[in-house]
């Protein structure tokens, strides 16, 4: 399907500091995007872009060929989207909330609200005022708020906070249902790698406000098994892995008892060797295979904190 969402060249600064920089991205109708980065780098910031929350310093944001910047009005209404967290009226039930979104709308009827409510398991809680939601229950009238005007493109950030396990798989057949049935663009942040890569089509990762990969989990699937994950347990993991880097390892990671890093498996006795000639113990090593997004996000980022 064609581009629903272009980015082109965007760059963000606040204050002096430069937040997005050179920023270009496409998603299509029809898939799951997964958009990924270390905390503090820029991913929340270009969401708000998009949905016109913060001003673009320079670049283009379009949607279903409206400019964000200068046609604002039709490139938002094809839009649903939580950023953050689901803003409600906490004094009013969750149907009530829906109602009064709904009417803002043209063609939204009571049995689609009613349809949805069903769909997302809240029959019980609709008529219960949304300050007596748990977390999770908020989170699941806010994708119900979000879907209802059939938006072609439906940004999520963080949609998994406060769902358990079941809701967690609900959600994610849901929104793969969206994209792949629907057609609905679906461009979504989280920091639960394993979750994105069974929910997206397509990943970008982005690291200090600049994008530096757009891979298909497909592709990510496919990887080779030649380069994968090593965890040595170690007893001076900070002394093991200063050794590795004075003779040229990079990305060594350190955690209790353990370093780790992305190496070919060829090379696994090499540094073991080169470690236990320095004095280092080495009580054990195990390879994770790379085809993993979260070991492709950690050779790409150097392992910083997804958040």
């Amino acid at each position: 399907m064609s581009a629903v969402l272009k980015i082109n060249n965007l760059y963000k600064r606040i204050g002096k500091r430069q937040i997005i920089q050179d920023l270009s991205i496409e998603a299509n109708g029809g898939e799951v995007f997964g958009f990924l980065g270390p905390n503090g780098a820029g991913k929340t910031t270009t969401i708000k872009m998009i949905a016109g929350l913060y001003r673009i310093t320079s670049g283009h944001i379009e949607i279903c060929g409206y400019s964000v910047k200068d046609n604002f009005e039709k490139a938002i209404v094809n839009v649903g989207a939580i950023i953050e967290e689901p803003r409600m009226y906490n004094y009013m039930t969750g149907l009530d909330n829906l109602k009064y979104y709904a009417s803002m709308y043209k063609g939204i009827s009571e049995s689609k609200i009613n349809d949805m409510v069903a769909q997302f398991g809240m029959q019980e809680r609709i008529k219960s005022k949304v300050k007596t939601y748990s977390l999770g229950m908020r989170q699941r009238l806010g994708l119900i708020q979000a879907m209802l005007h059939d938006p072609k493109l439906l940004i999520l950030d963080e949609p998994t906070n406060g769902l358990d396990p079941k809701g967690i798989h609900e959600l994610r057949e849901f929104l793969k249902y969206a994209a792949h049935q629907c057609g609905v663009c679906v461009f979504v942040s989280s920091h639960l790698l394993s979750e994105m890569q069974m929910l997206c089509d397509r990943v970008g990762i982005i690291d200090n406000g600049r994008l530096i990969k757009v891979m298909s989990i497909s592709e990510i699937n496919g990887l080779s098994v030649e380069n994968s994950e090593v965890v040595i347990n170690v007893d001076r993991p900070d002394f093991a892995a200063q050794i590795l880097a004075q003779n040229g390892w990079q990305n060594i990671r350190t955690a209790q008892g353990a370093i780790s890093a992305a190496v070919n498996h060829e090379q696994v006795p090499q540094i073991i060797s080169l470690l236990a000639g320095n004095g280092v113990l080495v009580y054990g090593v195990s390879q994770q295979s790379s085809n993993s997004l979260e070991s492709f996000y950690m050779q790409l980022t150097g392992g910083s904190k997804i958040e």
